[in-house]
């Protein structure tokens, strides 16, 4: 079956080129600074988010993170840049592969240092509920549709299970 793009499942590199871009800032980096193209619609793709990203010279894509639920995935299409992984940072390229397990993977993160866009293929699970933890300002996002919740680590307070098991008849908690 022909789409107005080509077959259905097929996207030409002027089509895509035709597609809108969409201008980001992320909330807690000011240098923050993307353009993206979302991929997923075109296709229908319902469990998958895929975008083509660009971020201009002397810029930065979002903010240092990790999530706790959605896998992640990025490879370097064109340009150069800065990866921060964990404590690390290393310079990309085009081929570069990175990929972020949920919830144990690095805090990362894409600087533009050079002078050409950096372009990347950017995707992941599209599960509908996230949460990102932001450790470099001690903030973490939660994500559940288009419901997005600011939360500061001071504010937050850690349960455990016991904190939900009702006292047995003896008055001891968690005991059964």
């Amino acid at each position: 079956m022909e789409g107005e793009r080509g077959p259905v499942g097929y996207l030409s590199r002027t089509a895509l080129e035709a597609l809108e871009e969409v201008h980001i800032r992320h909330p807690l980096n000011p240098a923050s600074d993307v353009f993206l193209r979302r991929l997923a619609p075109v296709f229908g793709l319902k469990r998958l988010a895929l975008y083509l990203a660009r971020v201009p010279p002397g810029k930065e894509s979002f903010a240092c993170h990790r999530h706790y639920h959605d896998e992640e995935f990025l490879m370097i299409l064109s340009g150069r840049g800065r990866a921060e992984i964990g404590d690390s940072s290393v310079e990309v390229g085009p081929g570069d592969v990175m990929g972020f397990t949920a919830p144990d993977g690095p805090p990362h993160h894409l600087t533009n240092p050079y002078r050409d866009d950096l372009i990347y293929l950017m995707g992941g699970e599209s599960s509908g509920f996230d949460a990102a933890q932001f450790p470099k300002t001690g903030q973490h996002l939660v994500f559940a549709g288009t419901t997005i919740l600011l939360l500061h680590d001071a504010t937050l307070q850690k349960l455990c299970l016991n904190d939900w098991m009702a006292a047995s008849p003896g008055g001891a908690e968690g005991e059964g």
